[in-house]
C-alpha cells in the first residue's frame, strides 16, 4: 500500500530522493529548453531544500515512488517537483501527492496551489487541467525571447 509521508528530520534517503527526481525528470532531456533545474539538485541541496519547503514522500514497501515540494506564498502554494517514478506512474501517485498539497494549503489557509510547467510539456499542462488547474500565465526564462514556461493555478474551495 502506498503511504504518503512528510519529509522531517528523520528522513535520511536523499541520494534515492535524487535519483527518483532525476528519473522522473529525464524524459525532459532533449525537449525543454532551457534544460530543467533538477538537473542542479544535489543530494545535499535536497537535504536544503527540504529545510526550506515543504515536501512529501509516496512509498510503498520502503521504496520511494514519488514526492513533491511545495512553498508557502502570500496568495498561494507554490508547487514544485512533483515527481513520480517512471515504473510507478498512472498509478493515481502524482495526484494523491497533489491531494496532500491541497490539504497543506488549506491547513495554511492558502486559497489556491500554483505551479510552473515547460511549454513544451503538453502533456503535463492536460493533466494538470484534468486535475483542476487552470493557465494563468506564459513567462519566460531570463535570457529568452520567447514563452518558455505557464502557470497553473487551481482554486482551493473553502
Amino acid at each position: 500500500m502506498v503511504e504518503i509521508s512528510r519529509i522531517d528530520t528523520h528522513f535520511d534517503d536523499w541520494d534515492g530522493l535524487l535519483s527518483l527526481i532525476m528519473s522522473a525528470f529525464a524524459y525532459m532531456d532533449g525537449v525543454i529548453d532551457p534544460p530543467s533545474s533538477a538537473h542542479r539538485l544535489t543530494a545535499i541541496s535536497l537535504k536544503e531544500k527540504a529545510t526550506q519547503e515543504i515536501g512529501y514522500v509516496a512509498t510503498e514497501d520502503g521504496r520511494l515512488l514519488g514526492c513533491v515540494f511545495c512553498r508557502p506564498e502570500p496568495e498561494s502554494l507554490y508547487i514544485g517537483k512533483l515527481a513520480v517514478s517512471p515504473d510507478a506512474q498512472g498509478k493515481g501517485i502524482g495526484f494523491r501527492l497533489l491531494q496532500t498539497t491541497e490539504q497543506e494549503a488549506d491547513a495554511l489557509r492558502l486559497p489556491l496551489l500554483r505551479l510552473e510547467t515547460r511549454i513544451e510539456l503538453i502533456g503535463n499542462h492536460q493533466r494538470f487541467a484534468a486535475w483542476g488547474f487552470a493557465r494563468t500565465a506564459e513567462k519566460s526564462h531570463p535570457g529568452y525571447d520567447r514563452v518558455t514556461f505557464i502557470e497553473m493555478q487551481k482554486p482551493l474551495s473553502r
